[in-house]
């Protein structure tokens, strides 16, 4: 059964994977979109990326990547799913650096890694949890230890959403903060700064979580509470063309993000139709993929559908805050807002089917 918007997206997959060398940067961004092809892949029943793929961990396991901070682990997502497909070829190299690090790198506070680690970057940034790594560092460590037996690997992840929502959620309005600083002790930016993106990262990764825990983890309940409440709160944020906008207040104040919608859709998908989340997300969700996929020109220059208003690479200012979200550019293709996008459809697809 064909679809429009699912063949779209597959284009737009397509496209990125003849258009980009698979010597891609060893950092977040190009690890969500890795794994993303890696998942369209099984969702297809074929191995359309699987050669750009090998070519990425080909071209890392030569040169050797630093693994020193949340966004430098994301890459495992890749590695672990290649190796499984190529298991001669030496990736659990890669795979294993990551692990080393998510076992053993200092903790901040209670079970969590500084975010920026013990990179370069690291030391210009106060040391701080992120929301970002319930993407970019629990994913992983979630699927590798459900397929692995690994318990203390898969209760490391289980703890992670509980962990982040006491330090980043909002009690009042059940939104995300960007992160929080470890020396302030208190979640920041202050006021009701709310980035779009970074609660798509939790709407997103809750379920990708979720589905590698056992039905009797003592974590499921809190982490069920929490997408819940949090997708609660976002409901009433979505515009009226289907669209979230990059800081969560009055829609229109400020511009709409493609990534972070394409975030929210892709998680309410997951939820609903696994029963982890009320029907009434089923709409606003595929309304907000919809959208994003029409929004998607082609060319020019080639054949090929583009990914419009993605936000640069954010993180918190230290100082003007607000301006460090509105004033970020938009572009396309964006690596990790195609991820998302690609995340959606394939959850789109399986909702359709149902």
């Amino acid at each position: 059964m064909s679809d429009a918007y699912f063949d779209k997206v597959l284009n737009l997959a397509d496209g990125y994977a003849a258009l980009h060398e698979p010597k891609m940067k060893w950092m977040w961004g190009e690890a969500l979109l890795g794994y993303a092809l890696s998942e369209l892949d099984v969702a297809l029943g074929e191995e359309r990326y699987t050669q750009f793929l090998t070519d990425y961990c080909d071209y890392w396991l030569a040169k050797g990547p630093r693994v020193d901070q949340s966004d430098t682990s994301a890459p495992a997502l890749i590695t672990y799913a290649m190796q499984k497909k190529k298991p001669e070829a030496g990736y659990e190299k890669l795979t294993d650096r990551v692990l080393d690090y998510i076992r053993h790198e200092p903790r901040v506070m209670d079970d969590a890694v500084n975010h920026l680690g013990n990179s370069p970057e690291g030391k210009l940034y106060p040391k701080s949890i992120w929301v970002d790594s319930l993407m970019m560092f629990s994913v992983f460590p979630a699927r590798y230890a459900a397929e692995n037996g690994d318990a203390g690997l898969r209760d490391f992840a289980g703890r992670q959403p509980r962990l982040y929502s006491g330090y980043m959620q909002n009690e009042a309005t059940k939104l995300w903060k960007h992160c929080y600083w470890v020396k302030r002790g208190a979640a920041y930016p202050g006021r009701d700064i709310y980035w779009g993106r970074g609660n798509g990262w939790v709407i997103a990764a809750l379920p990708m979580i979720l589905q590698y825990l056992p039905e009797d983890h003592p974590e499921r309940p809190e982490i069920l509470r929490i997408l819940a409440e949090t997708s609660e709160a976002l409901l009433p944020m979505q515009r009226e063309d289907g669209w979230w906008d990059t800081l969560l207040e009055k829609p229109g104040r400020t511009y709409r993000e493609s990534s972070a919608t394409a975030l929210i859709a892709a998680g309410w998908l997951a939820s609903v139709r696994r029963g982890w989340l009320d029907g009434k997300f089923r709409e606003p969700a595929i309304k907000a993929f919809r959208s994003v996929v029409n929004a998607m020109p082609v060319g020019p220059g080639d054949d090929y559908h583009h990914m419009p208003e993605i936000s640069g690479p954010t993180i918190a200012l230290q100082l003007l805050p607000r301006l460090g979200y509105t004033a970020v550019r938009t572009k396309r293709d964006w690596s990790y807002g195609v991820a998302a996008l690609i995340f959606a459809a394939i959850e789109y697809r399986e909702m359709m089917r149902s």
